[in-house]
């Protein structure tokens, strides 16, 4: 099974693309930045600001698609600076302290921010009854 997932409280997609798509028990979830989703506007700053409100937007698409920030495996962050990595990485300890996921940091050509993040998530299985 697949579907996706489109949260009210997550931004919406700049392009052709679903937030995030949960299929068998895993959720991948889309690039996300430091668009704030009451405001429909990118939130620039510093490094840790934009990576604080990026975690946030993901944080809300998991829990949208039935996971969590504790059940995600796999990250991979772009960032326009190489040089921010220590900031980020201050922000990121916060959503991660306890066994981090699996993560890839990468300098790359952003448009317009300094830091982009997807991930790989478990879809917690459904209680039985």
């Amino acid at each position: 099974m697949r579907k996706a997932i489109k949260p009210s409280n997550a931004p919406r997609p700049r392009g052709p693309y679903s937030p995030a798509i949960v299929a068998d028990g895993f959720v991948f979830v889309a690039g996300q930045a430091a668009i704030n989703p009451a405001t429909d506007q990118l939130e620039t700053g510093d490094i840790k600001s934009e990576t604080r409100r990026t975690l946030e937007n993901i944080k809300a698409i998991l829990e949208a698609s039935g996971s969590s920030m504790k059940e995600v495996v796999r990250v991979g962050v772009f960032l326009a600076d190489i040089g921010d990595f220590e900031g980020m990485n201050e922000v990121y300890k916060e959503y991660f302290p306890e066994e981090p996921p699996a993560r890839t940091t990468v300098g790359a050509t952003l448009p317009g921010i300094n830091v982009e993040i997807d991930c790989i998530a478990r879809v917690a299985a459904p209680a039985k009854r």
